[in-house]
């Protein structure tokens, strides 16, 4: 049974490239994992919908640079070996980031980079992250898709 995760974001996207740019990596994702995209009012929202025994990952500006390949053998990959444990979210806050009581129930808190990217952007370097990820773990090949 294939890894399920939880992509909680605060936020809704409205420009249609970025809908079609997450579409795509949904349908692409399909394979390797069960996805569920669920979309927040608000942080606190989010964090009151958190199961107690999540597995969260969270993006957020003041987190760990992590590369692809840390990514798909750190997280992914062990994520997977647990073997329908506990639910896997993945978080990314809204325009004001996270707040405090996200990140503090944060396993890992991940970053992109010290740049500033526009949350809804990032919801779709996620999901290409999670893809790649993916691919890397089970050492199939991805850059030239």
């Amino acid at each position: 049974m294939p890894l399920k995760i939880t992509l909680a974001v605060v936020g809704r996207l409205k420009e249609a490239y970025l809908k079609a740019a997450e579409d795509e990596y949904r349908k692409r994702l399909r394979p390797y994992c069960g996805l569920e995209v669920v979309e927040y009012k608000t942080v606190e929202a989010l964090v009151a919908a958190l199961p107690d025994d999540v597995h969260l990952y969270a993006f957020d500006e003041r987190g760990e640079l992590v590369s692809s390949n840390e990514l798909a053998t750190g997280v992914l990959a062990a994520e997977e070996m647990k073997g329908g444990g506990a639910p896997v979210w993945f978080v990314i806050g809204g325009a004001d980031g996270l707040g405090d009581a996200a990140r503090a129930r944060a396993r890992r808190l991940l970053a992109f980079g010290r740049l500033t990217i526009a949350h809804r952007l990032v919801r779709v370097l996620v999901l290409e992250q999670l893809y790649r990820g993916f691919k890397i773990a089970r050492g199939e090949p991805y850059h030239r898709e």
